[in-house]
């Protein structure tokens, strides 16, 4: 078969499980040839395949078809324009996470050097990419989670800040509980998912993604009382507090900020209009 051939009969094939079919056989076809790249499917669209490449296809393919996600089976994510190695067991950096870096960011445009601690390392995603795009920044990661520290140090070597980022085990703040340590910014994406929800989710999340990254507690809100509650002692004065929330989570995390003496505090919006991102500012 062609490359042609395999992208149209496999892309229907995957229909019902994928919303991007086409690219994902386009992925797979990438690993299965040797890790090319997209161009290089392009630029030889008539290609037949070897019966060995074809073998490894197929071997990709039918891990695709049980539901195991696409980023878990190439072992690599785009996010913010950098390239994330994952696997199972972190998280797979998502879309709706850039407007969280974006927006902090944009809020450390005008300072002249920046202290963040950012709480669930996962994939290394958010800390790596502030590290990346905020030049005078000095990053630190918590998570409770080796293998997510594994993968985020992985991840700040191959997009050259590691020497910006320090990657500790943490269960929240208490790796540096009872110490005099403050940072300018705390940044978080914690898991939101209510506990009843987990099960609605589709397969690929539930079946395959680490489920302490996913649930939130019973309301999906326990993380942000306890970051919220607990930050107060590690912020800066007009240090900023800076949250992904779940799509309908934005007003009731904005409460929990103001009742614990956050003040400005305002929302941005993700690309499909809703509420992704809290912001709150200690004064």
């Amino acid at each position: 078969m062609t490359i042609r051939d395999i992208i149209i009969k496999y892309s229907d094939e995957l229909k019902e499980i994928s919303d991007t079919p086409r690219l994902d056989i386009e992925l797979l076809l990438q690993k299965a040839l040797g890790d090319v790249d997209r161009l290089y499917i392009h630029m030889n669209i008539n290609k037949k395949l070897t019966t060995e490449e074809e073998e490894s296809f197929l071997v990709l393919m039918k891990d695709r078809l049980e539901g195991r996600p696409i980023a878990y089976i190439v072992g690599n994510r785009e996010f913010m324009g950098l390239d994330f190695f994952v696997k199972e067991g972190v998280l797979i950096p998502r879309p709706d996470t850039e407007p969280l870096v974006e927006e902090v960011i944009e809020l450390c445009k005008e300072k002249e050097e920046v202290n963040i601690l950012d709480i669930g390392t996962g994939s290394g995603a958010i800390t790596v990419s502030l590290a990346k795009y905020i030049e005078k920044s000095r990053l630190t990661s918590f998570d409770i989670s080796d293998i997510a520290l594994e993968v985020g140090k992985k991840n700040a070597i191959s997009n050259e800040v590691n020497q910006k980022i320090d990657f500790i085990k943490s269960d929240l703040f208490t790796a540096i509980r009872g110490k005099n340590i403050k940072f300018d910014i705390i940044v978080s994406n914690p898991p939101y998912i209510p506990k009843a929800d987990i099960d609605t989710l589709h397969m690929q999340v539930k079946d395959y993604e680490p489920y302490t990254a996913l649930e939130g507690g019973e309301d999906g809100l326990d993380f942000y009382r306890d970051i919220t509650e607990q930050s107060k002692d590690y912020i800066s004065k007009n240090g900023i507090l800076a949250y992904e929330v779940g799509h309908d989570q934005a007003q009731d995390v904005a409460e929990i900020m103001k009742n614990n003496g956050y003040t400005k505090i305002y929302t941005k919006k993700d690309i499909q209009g809703i509420d992704r991102v809290v912001i709150g500012f200690k004064l």
